[in-house]
């Protein structure tokens, strides 16, 4: 068992500190032979080699000093589960530490080609495929090693736990329900005309009791009263049912629409639970939907920065706003998958601004990105803003109006 956790530890290190290192070295050395092939082909030509190598050293002594300066202490200090890094759990420092060191010098040096092409009037090298198959890959390994590392990688998962114990980015299908016991009805007056049931005697007590008031009899004709929990026949504001019928006492909810970790002994299990031959193609685990999750949660700002490697968006200033706004977008990656925050971040750093970046590349550029991202950042911003702020307006908070 010990020899297990050694190795997964051993692994996940290796391949965070590969994720670190190798989008850099890869891209400064592109950036490098760019500016060796500028200084060989100037007049008078240049050192080209000695710019080649000078570029290589400087990468190389910047993972060199940041590794041992920056990268080894915070491992340090998050295994020994300092309070000022881990305590709240509401953040990884790891993440945050790796969008820092990597990514935001990656990105600066696509620009920085861009531009040395752009001034020298060569077309080189655009990049194509390296900030996709290379910067943003490692940025969703680097995600999913974080997310995944805390949990056993042999054996089944437990169903129960497999929210609390895998933060997600998407919907879940396992939500806490707080219990609530339904009351009797109030009297033995009939609420609907015909002839009255009798009810069955109670038994008598053992020991003398203290007589207790008799509550009021209910009134016909008129709505029973809410239970204690709050629970009704009434529907609340926005569209909440509490009960329906034929499972009393238990309040009606939306499968999926609590992003919330579930750690209490109160759950609603999903109903999609299959038994026969074919129940292996409902085969879910939560360690398996990691991978998922964090290749669709990143899958807006990898069409983003796809659309910066055509050459015609490449050699222009519209590099600058994709690859800008692509970086605050990888700052999500800070904040816990199940944290509030991620949604209003979500739209923020990554829908309001893609948003406006879209609409200016279809009108300068044409169709070089789908309007499929363009009408998912438009609904994405129209629905924050609903849900979240004019649903709270008079004209919109009514219990009149259900939908």
């Amino acid at each position: 068992m010990g020899s297990g956790r050694t190795l997964k530890f051993a692994l996940c290190e290796v391949l965070q500190f590969a994720g670190l290192c190798v989008p850099l070295f890869i891209v400064m050395q592109r950036f490098a032979i760019i500016v060796a092939n500028i200084k060989t082909s100037a007049r008078p030509p240049g050192d080209g080699n000695t710019a080649y190598w000078l570029i290589v050293a400087t990468s190389i002594a910047y993972v060199t000093s940041t590794a041992l300066l920056v990268w080894v202490p915070m491992k340090y200090m998050v295994f020994m589960k300092k309070k000022f890094l881990i305590g709240r759990k509401k953040w990884r420092p790891v993440a945050l530490v790796y969008v820092i060191l990597s990514t935001l010098p990656c990105f600066a040096f696509l620009i920085a080609s861009s531009e040395v092409q752009i001034n020298n009037n060569i077309k080189q090298d655009t990049f194509t495929e390296l900030p996709v198959s290379l910067v943003l890959f490692s940025l969703i390994c680097i995600d999913i090693v974080e997310r995944i590392r805390h949990c056993r990688l042999t054996g089944q998962a437990n169903e129960l736990e497999r929210d609390a114990d895998i933060p997600s980015t998407v919907l879940t299908h396992v939500e806490q329900v707080t219990p609530i016991t339904p009351i009797p009805p109030a009297g033995p007056a009939p609420a609907v005309p015909g002839p009255a049931v009798p009810a069955p005697a109670a038994p008598a007590p053992a020991g003398p009791a203290p007589a207790a008031a008799a509550p009021a009899p209910a009134v016909a004709g008129q709505p029973n009263v809410r239970d204690q929990n709050g629970a009704g026949a009434r529907p609340e504001i926005n569209g909440t049912v509490p009960g329906i019928p034929g499972n009393p006492g238990r309040p009606f909810s939306i499968s999926g629409l609590s992003s919330r970790s579930a750690s209490t002994t109160a759950y609603r299990i999903s109903p999609y639970a299959y038994t026969g031959p074919l129940r292996f193609l409902c085969a879910s685990d939560a360690r398996a939907d990691v991978f998922v999750d964090s290749f669709m949660f990143w899958m807006d700002t990898v069409e983003m920065v796809r659309v910066a490697g055509h050459p015609s968006v490449y050699y222009s200033g519209w590099v600058f706003p994709i690859y800008i706004f692509s970086y605050l977008s990888c700052l999500r990656l800070m904040v816990m998958p199940h944290s509030p925050l991620l949604s209003s971040l979500g739209v923020v750093l990554q829908d309001l601004p893609f948003l406006f970046v879209r609409i200016g590349l279809i009108a300068f550029f044409g169709f070089v990105t789908p309007l499929l991202y363009l009408m998912k950042n438009l609904l994405v911003c129209l629905a924050f803003v609903y849900f979240n702020f004019m649903t709270k307006l008079r004209v919109f908070n009514t219990e009149r109006m259900f939908f």
